[in-house]
């Protein structure tokens, strides 16, 4: 895999970025896509970001090296607060045909990612595509699991037509190649260990929430949906308070739950949206992070918990079984053992130091996964594939 990360030219690249979503828009993807543009602007390429219409506001934008184009979209059925894209395929061929990109980077499978990989691929412009997300293994949480395999099966066409896809695990690589995607190339993600940071910790904030300074507080930062393994967040925190009842939980997030669980547990704490530098100190004032989720791509809550010098439980799965070592800086379920994990949980709550000891070391294991190292394989990437393709056309 390393061997495909050598770049062949060195020249800025003029690279279209197309995205279904995009800040200010609330979720990893979104984050992801962001920092990648960021980092590449950074890196002295020209970038046109193709994204959707946010509101009536949102306007299109043009600056040195940097151009933002808005295409139409429509709400995700059950998705609060998201859109895909409609076809666009024929005003990305006239816009790629008057100015031609080297290489077209397809962040989301959406209506618009697919026009821009048709007309991509009809003015022989070199293409990759990324991974983020599970819609296959998402279908079954939203009474439409008899989708599974259609929508595995468009997945597995999208992405084989791209020129590479990148992912951001071996796990996810594996998964991938079951369901017959080839050509992946594994980037792994970073974190902003300057924003997520234990230095962020605010005795303010743990007031209102109405804890002092020994007091736990466990703390879950995602969507509030069905496919974060909701069931068994409530079940784990509940066998935790009976443990500990002193300790306090904050939900950090919204979704289609949010209310019946504010309805059914009204002692726990729901901060709702956050994002920068709240969201930061959020993660800084709490103790315990736990994430049971089994349907990510990655999961980059864990790694800005582990920054922010969280004592992680999590499933051995995505971004957790890559940065977690179990029993030294955080501890790790077996896929899928409910009991596991919760028992975990409830012996780490009754070990105060462990949780110190978790905290600090996670957040050391953190400070080198730096973004502009990331970011560099990214641009290595999209270089190789820009000079594979034009070594096939000579």
């Amino acid at each position: 895999m390393e061997s495909a990360l050598t770049p062949r030219n060195a020249r800025p690249l003029q690279i279209s970025v197309v995205t279904e979503t995009y800040p200010p828009e609330i979720n990893g993807v979104a984050l992801t896509v962001e920092r990648m543009v960021e980092g590449l602007k950074k890196r002295q390429h020209s970038l046109q970001l193709i994204r959707l219409k946010q509101g009536e506001l949102d306007r299109p934008k043009k600056e040195d090296n940097f151009e933002q184009i808005l295409q139409s979209g429509i709400p995700i059925p059950n998705y609060d607060g998201l859109k895909m894209g409609l076809p666009a395929r024929g005003a990305l061929l006239r816009l790629w045909s008057a100015k031609r990109p080297d290489i077209v980077h397809i962040s989301t499978e959406g209506p618009l990612g697919w026009s821009a990989l048709s007309a991509a691929k009809k003015l022989g412009i070199p293409v990759s595509s990324e991974f983020h997300t599970n819609f296959h293994n998402y279908s079954k949480h939203y009474g439409i699991g008899w989708l599974r395999k259609p929508i595995a099966s468009y997945l597995r066409k999208f992405h084989n037509k791209a020129d590479c896809t990148i992912v951001s695990t071996p796990e996810m690589e594996r998964t991938l190649e079951n369901l017959g995607i080839r050509k992946l190339i594994i980037v792994p993600r970073g974190v902003d260990a300057k924003r997520f940071n234990p230095a962020k910790r605010s005795a303010d904030l743990r007031r209102e929430w109405g804890v002092g300074l020994a007091q736990p507080v466990c703390m879950y930062v995602g969507r509030v949906a069905p496919e974060k393994n909701l069931d068994l967040l409530v079940q784990t925190v509940e066998r935790m308070r009976a443990a500990q009842p002193a300790l306090k939980f904050v939900l950090v997030g919204d979704g289609p739950e949010r209310k019946a669980l504010e309805k059914s547990h009204p002692q726990y704490i729901f901060a709702g949206m956050r994002t920068g530098e709240d969201l930061a100190i959020h993660y800084a004032s709490a103790d315990i992070f736990l994430f049971p989720s089994l349907t990510e791509t990655f999961g980059n809550v864990v790694v800005e918990a582990m920054a922010s010098g969280l004592a992680v439980v999590a499933f051995n799965y995505a971004a957790a079984a890559q940065h977690i070592g179990h029993g030294d800086n955080g501890l790790l379920a077996h896929v899928g053992s409910c009991s596991e994990f919760m028992r975990l949980a409830v012996d780490l709550v009754n070990d105060p130091s462990c949780i110190s000891n978790f905290g600090s070391k996670a957040r050391k294991s953190m400070e080198s996964l730096d973004l502009d190292n990331v970011n560099k394989r990214i641009e290595t990437v999209f270089m190789n594939t820009v000079g594979g393709i034009d070594h096939a056309a000579n």
